[in-house]
Order: structure tokens, then sequence, then C-alpha cells
């Protein structure tokens, strides 16, 4: 089975959340996309939205995709979870030929920073997701998405209007 996961803080999720899935869903031959949101980034100490609103709103966004699955299962860990403990419960529960794992352009400059990274290279195809115009010169594959919207300035957007 080759699967896809998404990952994220989709602190809210967003239309350019939903081009990254319509994108990865035409382009990588996958099986199923898991999109999970996290209980808390890793590299972060709060979030805007509690973890089980912004899961109810990543459902919302996702409700029409076929061979999309919502994971509740970082959110149910009621912690930060690093990425390579995600990956390898995904490979306990699956029989996994390949895993694909999408990431913002935005993270490429401390993927090195992630917890066991040298292994979670050897478990997964990471795959970039443009963004915002950030310049990257990488070998992984990358989803060519232009949308100029993020969770960031929808925050800012909201915190104006209180």
């Amino acid at each position: 089975m080759n699967l896809a996961l998404f990952g994220g803080s989709f602190d809210p999720p967003h239309f350019g959340h939903k081009m990254i899935i319509e994108e990865a869903l035409h382009v990588l031959k996958i099986n199923k996309l898991i999109v999970m949101p996290t209980f808390l980034n890793p590299f972060k100490d709060s979030s805007h939205f509690d973890s089980n609103t912004r899961l109810k709103m990543t459902k919302g966004i996702c409700k029409d995709f076929k061979n999309v699955e919502i994971s509740d299962y970082e959110v149910q860990q009621q912690k930060k979870v690093p990425t390579i403990d995600t990956v390898k419960h995904l490979y306990n529960k699956y029989n996994i030929d390949k895993l694909y794992l999408i990431i913002g352009a935005d993270n490429l400059a401390k993927l090195h920073l992630w917890k066991d990274f040298k292994e979670l290279e050897t478990l997964v195809e990471f795959v970039i997701a443009s963004r915002d115009n950030i310049k990257h010169d990488t070998e992984y594959k990358v989803l060519d998405i232009q949308c100029d919207i993020s969770s960031t300035k929808i925050r800012e957007d909201l915190d104006t209007l209180h």
C-alpha cells in the first residue's frame, strides 16, 4: 500500500491545505492520503485553536475527498508527537510499501532538527508543498501550490477583529 501523510497544526485549516491535498491526490501514486492535525506542533508552545477544534475543522474541509482519512492519532496522544513516532505508528497500522511525507517548504530549513531525522529519511519520501514563494533547492519531490494564504495570516486577521 502506498500512503501519504500530511500532518500539521492546521491552525486553522484553509484553502491552501485543501489545494495541497488535491495536488497530492493528483500527482502521487497513493492508495490513501492521511491528514493528521497535531495535538501541538513540537516546535511551538501553543496554538490558536484547541486540538479538537482544529481536528473538527480539518474534517470539515476534507469531507468531500475520496481516499482521504483524517486521523486523530496525534490529538489523542494529548502531547507533542514527533513525526518519527507518527510514521512508526502508521507502519504498525498499515502494510506500507511506500510512505510519502508532505511538508511545507517553510519546514525545509529546520528539517534536519526533527527528532531522529536520519531514521525518518529512511522511512519516508519527503514531498515539499511550495508556499509563500519560498525558494528551495531540494532533491525532494515538489507539489507546486500557488496559493497566497497561511494559517498565520488568518490568525492575524482574526486577532484584528477582536
